[in-house]
């Protein structure tokens, strides 16, 4: 899943459990939609994505720069508080937010497509959620 800075989904992909979340990155970024309403080209694509040291590989790293994106990545041989945790709890707060909901926590859907609605509902809830908290 990726976030904005707010804790709102941009965009979320299902996947089975034994796959590797490093595999998913490039089809997640790719998965961004336009961001419309504003004046001029609309920007198709986040200016930098954080991630842990899973996410290190030079060829991710190759992927993001050639798609205009800054790869936050920690590089080896820096210290464990480099401060990417300082901003990584949106993520894991927003990951939290979508566990509330009772059919994301454990699945019960045999069907992926049935998981993946339930899924894109909850992320509507959240964006709804902090959309009426915005304006009040």
């Amino acid at each position: 899943m990726i976030t904005d800075a707010q804790g709102v989904p941009l965009a979320a992909i299902l996947t089975a459990a034994n796959t590797n979340d490093v595999t998913q990155l490039i089809p997640l970024v790719d998965a961004i939609p336009p961001v419309r309403g504003k004046v001029g080209r609309p920007r198709r694509r986040p200016r930098r994505v954080q991630g842990d040291w899973g996410y290190r590989s030079r060829a991710h790293r190759r992927e993001l720069w050639q798609r205009h994106i800054e790869p936050v990545i920690p590089q080896w041989g820096e210290p464990h508080g480099s401060g990417l945790g300082v901003h990584r709890w949106v993520v894991e707060r927003t990951l939290s937010w979508l566990h509330q909901f009772r059919r994301l926590r454990i699945r019960y859907e045999r069907l992926p497509e049935l998981h993946e609605a339930f899924l894109s509902i909850g992320c509507a809830m959240i964006c709804y959620r902090f959309l009426i908290n915005s304006f009040c």
